[in-house]
């Protein structure tokens, strides 16, 4: 899968799984997901995302350590998933 559209995957996973009121339009790749200068998603919210990543792409996040890198950005939620797929 092309980086472009892994991109836009992971955007339209997360307006669904997520149910976010900002369409994926408004995404930018490199928006911090988290806290109040970015997108605000939450700790429930990350979770949802790491099960989503798990069912749709097939990668797996094993722990937060990893999570808070891996999930601050669409970039590197596509990164990840990148070097990560089975």
């Amino acid at each position: 899968m092309a980086t472009e559209e892994l991109k836009e995957s992971i955007k339209e996973m997360m307006v669904e799984n997520l149910m976010l009121k900002t369409p994926k339009e408004e995404i930018s790749n490199d928006l911090p997901l988290f806290g109040v200068e970015g997108l605000g998603l939450d700790s429930i919210d990350a979770l949802e995302l790491v099960v989503s990543l798990e069912k749709r792409f097939g990668v797996t996040i094993p722990n937060s350590d990893v999570a808070k890198n891996a999930l601050a950005t669409v970039d590197s939620i596509a990164d990840y998933v990148e070097q990560h797929q089975k």
